[in-house]
């Protein structure tokens, strides 16, 4: 029987203090050139799967809360929450909370 390969996810926390995760090496598989540094993850990525799941499906929706809804199976105002909660993550995150 074949198996699916798992989709490894990339961490955005420290597994031993929980802190939040830096980008240390970014390379070119063609070329091999390679850059290091100390870079921070983007906020899209430092959200929880299903929260980046919610807003790649939101902007493929053109932005449509009441698309979402649908798609989803949820009311209105609870799309509007979830979107909310994203919302204040991220605010949260740019401003070091």
């Amino acid at each position: 029987m074949c198996r699916m390969k798992a989709k490894k996810k990339l961490p955005s926390s420290c597994p031993s203090c929980d802190n939040a995760l830096k980008i240390g090496e970014l390379f070119c598989d063609k070329c091999e050139t390679r850059v290091s540094g100390a870079f921070d993850l983007p906020s899209m990525l430092r959200l929880s799967a299903s929260e980046q799941e919610f807003v790649m499906d939101f902007v493929k929706s053109s932005g449509s809360l009441k698309t979402m809804a649908v798609k989803l199976g949820l009311s209105y105002p609870t799309v509007r929450n979830l979107l909310d909660e994203i919302i204040e993550k991220l605010n949260a995150m740019e401003s070091g909370k």
